[in-house]
Parts: structure tokens; sequence; C-alpha cells
């Protein structure tokens, strides 16, 4: 009973600072963008009435202009320079919204705008984003021998104790993926998109794979990008084996809190349930059924009794 009151009161404390951090949060964004909104909503306005004041076009027409071009451009129709050339709905485009869409990163850019559309999406996705959750799970457990168990015992054998050989791995885990999966591509990023600084690019790799896809970045989307097929092939390769290191970073730092028991402390499931005995027993038995007394009476997991990931079952 002590123990699920501190569980209580644990998550009761979890909740509360959620909250607050989400006030910190918009406290930090108010006061950092707010101001940027207000200058850019000023530069605007002081555009407008300079345009009016050199044209013979009424206010109205005007916004009616404005409303129908930026009602076009959330649709991904621009109407600088040559954009228009290009569709956002051949092959490939099409194949890059499919991969943001299965994968729930939905950057918003493009949108489908018929009825049919919006319809297939839902559908589309549905199927879909189980689906690939499905085909990411069976690769990470394919990976998590030779990136996450052989690692650790090797550290293990190298003299280093359970605990802090799970630390030090998923720390260098950690500093691999960092590297490989967002300082590497964005370098990349800040070469190929003319417009993007190296911050930009952390930024867009950072949204992505955290499936947040914002939408203010999106890749191959500039008139004229050369090899622009070949180029949205690349990056739903790299958001589809992103993931998937984000999924691997997310199973070892929850086996890490599994041997280090926060898992037990704080009443979660493990990252890994061992099958018990009785849940393999077939329900009907045709043979004699033991008696209760004789089954020798299961201990609690003690989460220091728990060294390695060896005591995980492979996935």
């Amino acid at each position: 009973m002590h123990s699920v009151g501190r569980s209580w009161l644990l998550l009761t404390g979890f909740i509360l600072f959620y909250i607050i951090y989400l006030l910190f949060g918009a406290l930090v964004f108010s006061s950092i963008e707010r101001p940027m909104e207000d200058k850019l909503r000023h530069d605007m306005e002081r555009l407008k009435e300079e345009f009016l004041n050199q044209s013979c076009v009424s206010a109205a027409s005007l916004e009616l202009f404005l409303n129908k071009v930026l009602t076009a451009n959330k649709y991904g129709v621009s109407v600088l320079h040559n954009s228009s050339a290009r569709s956002n709905w051949d092959l490939a485009s099409s194949m890059f919204f499919a991969n943001t869409l299965v994968t729930t990163v939905g950057y918003g850019h493009p949108t489908p705008l018929s009825d049919a559309g919006k319809a297939f999406s839902i559908v589309y996705a549905l199927i879909g984003v189980p689906f690939t959750m499905l085909v990411l799970t069976a690769c990470v457990q394919r990976c998590m021998q030779p990136l996450v168990l052989a690692p650790v015992n090797l550290l293990q054998r190298s003299g280093l104790k359970p605990r802090p050989a799970t630390v030090l791995h998923f720390i260098l885990l950690l500093i691999v993926v960092v590297l490989c999966f967002f300082l590497a591509p964005a370098a990349v990023f800040n070469v190929v998109e003319a417009s993007w600084s190296f911050l930009d690019g952390v930024y867009f790799c950072f949204i992505s794979l955290c499936t947040i896809g914002l939408g203010d970045f999106v890749p191959a989307a500039q008139p004229g990008q050369q090899y622009r097929a070949l180029y949205q092939l690349a990056v739903m390769v790299y958001l589809f084996v992103g993931l998937m290191m984000m999924y691997l970073l997310l199973r070892t730092f929850h086996k890490m809190a599994d041997v280090h028991g926060l898992t037990t402390l704080l009443q979660l499931p493990r990252c890994e349930e061992s099958v018990l005995e009785e849940d393999t027993e077939p329900i009907v038995n045709n043979g004699p059924s033991p008696r209760l007394k004789d089954k020798p009476a299961s201990k609690p997991l003690d989460p220091g009794s728990q060294p390695s990931y060896n005591s995980i079952n492979k996935g």
C-alpha cells in the first residue's frame, strides 16, 4: 500500500511539473516570438499601404487577391517565380506526401485539395500508420542485439559493472544518433537548401524525427530544385532510418530504466516483460493439475537483481 501511495504521489508531481513546464514554455515563446510577429505585421501593413498608394487597386480587391494567394500557398501552390511549372502531386512528390502521412510527420505542405483526396488520406493513414509502426518495431527488434545487447555485454566483459555499463552505452548511442542523424544531415541540408542555415537544418531534423512536423521547413520545396525526385527519395530513406534510430534510442533508455529500477519505482510496464510459465500452460489440461501449494512461490523482482540486458528477452 505504501508503494501504491508513493506511485500516486509521484504521478501527481509529474502532472504538476508538466503543467508548470507548459506554462514556462508559453512564457518563453511569447516573450521571444511576439515582438517578431508584431514587427512583421507592422511591415506588412506598411507595405500594403505603399502598394495601395502607388496603384489604382482598391483595398477590397487587394484583400481578396491576398486571401486567394494565401489560400493557394497553404495548399503548396505558389505564384512566385516559375514554381507553378512543377506539380506538387507528381509521382515523387506524392510518394513523399504518403511517407510523411504514414510516419505521422505530416508537414502539411502540400495537403489534399479534393474531398476524395481527404477521404482517401483517412483510409490510407488508418492502415498505413499502424503498419509503419509495425515495420519500425520489427526493424528495431532486429537491431537490438548488434546495437544494444552486444555492446553492453562487451562493456561488462571489459570490467564495468552492469549499471555503469548501461549508462555509458546509452550516452555513446545518443552521441552517435546526434552526429549521424542530426548534425551530419543538417550540414547536407545547409548545402542543398540554399535558404537554410545549419541551425535550420538541425531544427528540421529534430522536428521531423520527433514526428512534430511543423511544416515551416520542407525539403525540395524550392523552385528549380535539381534532382528533385532523387532528393525526395533520399529524404524518405533518412526519415525512416532516423525514426527507427529514435525508437531504438527510446527502447534503450527504457531498458536502462529497467536495470536501474526506475520502472519498478514508478510502477510502469517493463520494456520486455518476461513470459511466466503459468502463461504458457494450456487452459485445458487432460492430466492431473498440480496443487497450488506444490508450486514454488514467485518472489517479487528486485531492481538490483537485474544486473544487465542479459535478463531481458531478446526481440
